[in-house]
C-alpha cells in the first residue's frame, strides 16, 4: 500500500473521465464529483465524509434510472416490489471503488446507504442525496425532497469516497421542479400533482410569482407510517407480548397484515422501505423528462451508434 504522503500518479481530469466512463458503461446515467468542502460544511457532525473516511479527497455521486416505463403502469401494491432499481446503483458504486483502487492505486470505498446504528432508523451514515445535489446530478423537488434531473427525471443515487483528488462539479444552476404544468395546477388549486395525489398527504409547499419553489414541507412521520413498514414490526411484537390474553396476541401476529410483513422479512423484499411512488407516478419530470424513458434512451443510443463514423 502506498503511503498517503506519496500521492497518486494520475492526471485528475483524465482520471475523472475514466471514472465517469466506467460508471456510465455499467449503467449510471449521471455522474458527478461533489465539492468536499461544501459537504463538510453542510453535513452535521458525525455524518461528514471525513467522519467515515478521514483521508477522503473526493466524493463521487452517480445516479441510475428510476423505473422502466412498464413499472409506472402497475398498481401501487405491485410497485412496492418492482419499482426500485436502487440496488443497481449500489452495484455500480461498489465496482467503481474497486476500479479506482486497481487503476489508480488510491484507497476508495463504496458508501453504505444504511442507517447509523448509533442514531436510529431516521439518520443515515451519509446523505447520498446531499452528495448528489452538491455534485450537480439532482435538485430537490416538492416530493419529499426527492431529487430530480432535467434529463433523466427520477434516479436512485449511490456514492464512492476516494483518496484520489478529482476536480469537483457544481450544483445545478436551475431546479427542474416545479415543471410548467405543475405551476399551472398550483395556480389553479393551490397544489402540485405530487401534493394532490400523495396518499399520506405529507407534502405541501408554495410556488412564487416566478414559478420557482418558495417553500416546501415534508411530513416524514406521515409518510413513514404508510410506507416504511420496518418500523411496524417492533410495534406489532410489543403489542402481542403485552396482550394479557395470549391467544389474542398470537392472533395479532397471524392476521393478514402481519403475515405480509413476515413474508417481506423472509423474502428480503425492498418493500420494507418507502416504496410508495405515487408522487413520482404523477410527476411530469420523473415520467416525461427527455431521457427518463428507458425505451427512448435505448433508441437514441442505437441511433447514435448507427450514425457513428
Amino acid at each position: 500500500m502506498r503511503h498517503p504522503s506519496e500521492g497518486f500518479p494520475a492526471d485528475p481530469i483524465a482520471a475523472k473521465q475514466a471514472i465517469f466512463d466506467y460508471c456510465k458503461k455499467r449503467g449510471a446515467l449521471a455522474v458527478g464529483v461533489a465539492d468536499l468542502a461544501a459537504l463538510e460544511r453542510i453535513a452535521p457532525p458525525g455524518h461528514r465524509p471525513t467522519d467515515l473516511m478521514p483521508r477522503v479527497k473526493s466524493v463521487i455521486s452517480l445516479g441510475v434510472g428510476g423505473q422502466t416505463q412498464g413499472a409506472w403502469q402497475l398498481p401501487a401494491k405491485a410497485m412496492a416490489y418492482s419499482g426500485s432499481t436502487e440496488v443497481r446503483g449500489y452495484t455500480v458504486a461498489y465496482g467503481c471503488a474497486f476500479f479506482i483502487e486497481q487503476k489508480f492505486g488510491a484507497p476508495s470505498v463504496y458508501v453504505p446507504p444504511d442507517i447509523d446504528p448509533e442514531s436510529g432508523p431516521r439518520v443515515p451514515l451519509q446523505s447520498l442525496k446531499l452528495h448528489a445535489e452538491i455534485a450537480g446530478i439532482g435538485a430537490r423537488s416538492f416530493a419529499g425532497d426527492i431529487l430530480l434531473h432535467p434529463q433523466f427525471g427520477f434516479m436512485y443515487y449511490a456514492s464512492v469516497f476516494t483518496e484520489l483528488e478529482l476536480p469537483p462539479d457544481q450544483p445545478m444552476a436551475e431546479n427542474p421542479c416545479p415543471a410548467p404544468s405543475c405551476v399551472s395546477m398550483y395556480r389553479s388549486i393551490g397544489r402540485t400533482p405530487c401534493m394532490k395525489f400523495c396518499p399520506a398527504q405529507c407534502l405541501s409547499g408554495e410556488i412564487d410569482d416566478a414559478g420557482k419553489q418558495k417553500s416546501s414541507r415534508y411530513d416524514m412521520a406521515a409518510c413513514a407510517e404508510l410506507t416504511q413498514e420496518y418500523e411496524a414490526v417492533p410495534k406489532i411484537l410489543a403489542e402481542a407480548v403485552r396482550d394479557e390474553n395470549r391467544s389474542h396476541g398470537a392472533d395479532r401476529l397471524l392476521d393478514p397484515d402481519s403475515k405480509m410483513l413476515w413474508y417481506k422479512v423472509s423474502a428480503g423484499s425492498g418493500g420494507w422501505f418507502a416504496q410508495c411512488f405515487e408522487c413520482m407516478r404523477v410527476c411530469p419530470i420523473a415520467t416525461q423528462a427527455p431521457q427518463a424513458d428507458p425505451i427512448l434512451r435505448t433508441e437514441e443510443a442505437r441511433s447514435a451508434a448507427a450514425n457513428k463514423p
